[in-house]
Formats: C-alpha cells, sequence, structure tokens
C-alpha cells in the first residue's frame, strides 16, 4: 500500500522539488523538498506509481545511492521517462549527513538526507548505460567473482588436510571451466556489437591494454571518450587531491571514482610500464626524479586513462608518435 502522500499544495508548487529516494528491497521511502514525503513498494505497479507521481511534481533533481542492484529497475524507469535522476555513491551521501549533523539512520531519514544532498549539492545527471552496457556490466562482475573464488579455492588446497583435496579440486576445475565460459560469453557480447567492436580494436592497439582492461573500460567507463580529461580522471578516481591548509602542503592523494576501472587500469599500467614506450620512458623518467614507484604507477595509470580518452574521442588508432608529442 502507498503511503504518505504528498499533498496537492506540494504538487501544485512552482518552485524546484528535489527528490531523494531510499531503496530497500521490499520498499521505496521518497522524501521531498521543500516538504514533502511517501513510499511504495519495490515492485512493478509501486515504480509505475511512483514514476506517475513524479511525473505530476516535475521535479529538479531525483537523488537515490547505489545498492548493488536494487536500484537499477527504478533508475532505468525513471531515466526512461526522461527525469533527472542521479545514482549517486552512498559514501558521499553518508560524509554529507554527518557534516550536515544528521547521525540517525532509518530509510525514511536516509530519503531525506538523499533529497537534501540534491538541493545543496545538485550532482549533474549522467546518461544511463544501455541495456547492452548493463548486460556486458554483469557478465563482468560474474568473471571477477569466479576469479575470486578460484583464487579462494587454490589457497585452500595449499594448506587443506587429504579428505578435502578431492572436493577443493574438483570445485577448481568447474571454476576453472566457468571463467574459461565466461571470458567466451564477454568476447561473443563484444563481438556483437559493431561499436564495441571498433572500440575494442582501437584499445587494443595500445601495448599493455588487454581484453580484461578493455571489457572493464567498455562495462564500467562508458563516458570514455566523451569527457575531457580532467573529468574522466576524476570519475575513475586517478586525478591527484590537494591537501593543503594555510602554509602547509601535504601530500597529493588519489581518492573515490570506480574501484573496479582503478583495478584494472592498475593492472594495465604495470604491463604498459615494461612495454608501452610512451608509458615506460614517463615512469623511468618519475623514478628517476625521486617518486616512489607505486606514485609513478598512479601517474602512469592517469597518463594511460587520458590516452585511451583521447583515443576514443578522436577515433583513433594508437599512434605512440603523436601520443608522445601530445
Amino acid at each position: 500500500m502507498l503511503q504518505g502522500w504528498a499533498t496537492k499544495e506540494d504538487m501544485m508548487t512552482h518552485s524546484p522539488v528535489f527528490v531523494g529516494i531510499d531503496v530497500s528491497k521490499a520498499q521505496l521511502d521518497l522524501a521531498l523538498r521543500p516538504e514533502g514525503r511517501f513510499a511504495a513498494p519495490n515492485t512493478e505497479a509501486g515504480i509505475a506509481h511512483v514514476l506517475t507521481r513524479l511525473q505530476a511534481l516535475s521535479p529538479t533533481l531525483i537523488v537515490m545511492e547505489a545498492t548493488g542492484g536494487l536500484e537499477l529497475p527504478l533508475t532505468g524507469a525513471l531515466a526512461a521517462a526522461g527525469m533527472p535522476v542521479v545514482v549517486v555513491n552512498p559514501r558521499q551521501v553518508r560524509d554529507f549527513a554527518k557534516a550536515t549533523g544528521r547521525l540517525a539512520k532509518t530509510d525514511v531519514l536516509d530519503a531525506q538526507v538523499l533529497a537534501q544532498f540534491a538541493e545543496v549539492l545538485r550532482p549533474t545527471p549522467r546518461p544511463l548505460p544501455d541495456e547492452q552496457t548493463q548486460m556486458l556490466a554483469a557478465l563482468l562482475t560474474r568473471r571477477r567473482q569466479l576469479v575470486e573464488m578460484l583464487t579462494a579455492e587454490k589457497n585452500r588446497l595449499a594448506s587443506a588436510r587429504v579428505p578435502i583435496r578431492k572436493n577443493l579440486r574438483a570445485h577448481i576445475t568447474w571454476l576453472e571451466q566457468a571463467l574459461h565460459q565466461a571470458d567466451t560469453d564477454l568476447a561473443e557480447t563484444i563481438q556483437q556489437s559493431p561499436v564495441w567492436r571498433e572500440k575494442e580494436e582501437w584499445l587494443r592497439s595500445v601495448p599493455g591494454v588487454g581484453p580484461v582492461l578493455t571489457t572493464t573500460l567498455l562495462a564500467n567507463l562508458p563516458e570514455l571518450g566523451t569527457l575531457t580529461y580532467k573529468q574522466i580522471a576524476a570519475l575513475v578516481g586517478v586525478a591527484p587531491l590537494n591537501r593543503d591548509s594555510g602554509t602547509l602542503r601535504g601530500r597529493r592523494r588519489v581518492w573515490g571514482g570506480r574501484a573496479q576501472v582503478r583495478m584494472a587500469l592498475y593492472m594495465g599500467a604495470i604491463v604498459a610500464a615494461r612495454f608501452n614506450p610512451v608509458i615506460r620512458s614517463f615512469y623511468q623518467r618519475l623514478c628517476a626524479a625521486g617518486k616512489a614507484k607505486k606514485v609513478a604507477l598512479v601517474a602512469c595509470m592517469r597518463k594511460l586513462l587520458v590516452i585511451l580518452n583521447a583515443m576514443l574521442k578522436h577515433r583513433a588508432p594508437w599512434q605512440p608518435h603523436e601520443t608522445q608529442h601530445a
């Protein structure tokens, strides 16, 4: 049953309306600013009713947290209706709540914090990944899960007692077969899309960029090639952030961003620092200047990402001489 509907006065107001939605498995809690709140079941019927009510309100911005996939049906419905919806990192919202003195946590309070977050910070809505990209991301997530399980089982096998080893070996064999099938599915999915196939060819032309990094970028960073180099670096989380106060100059650190992309980019930077002439020269120059190796690798991650972003933006394959000159 729908609960606590906004009043007609709320719906008829001409002032900007900001909406925060807390998504749980069973229920959607919505808070409106400047005033109002309601709830609906997290079902097809509930989503349809929420969509109808929000269309009547014409909100300026709708914000919800990433909740491991529970938010996707509602997000997709709102985006398909052309509504300004943003899915934000839960840590950002929690930090915002603490900064505003809201320490208690319930679904209703979380929705109110999200609405206030929308009103104060106004994050920019981004185009949502299409269905193909979401499917590719799901396949990539499953592959990562298989790799983690395979690693864990191999670690257990090293110290397992004799009666357990047969079972572990059988499970390891099954996981290896499943991982092989996941790689096949990912390759076939990319090959079925002319756009992805073209992008994959451009990305794979760069020394140090392998199939895992390519697939990760296609699935988890659809903005690649559409943003400036500063925006793409900040989005992934490889842009150094200042930590200065008064005369103190703190160490620059990278923070936030998309962890899955960053992990794949880190492995790509390690390979590129050995086999990519542009990245290798850059890495050696930083090390010779006294930079720690890890700091130099993070800088290589950023440089590699910027290069890939420029390639997709200009629809061009790897050209080492022009890249190094740029």
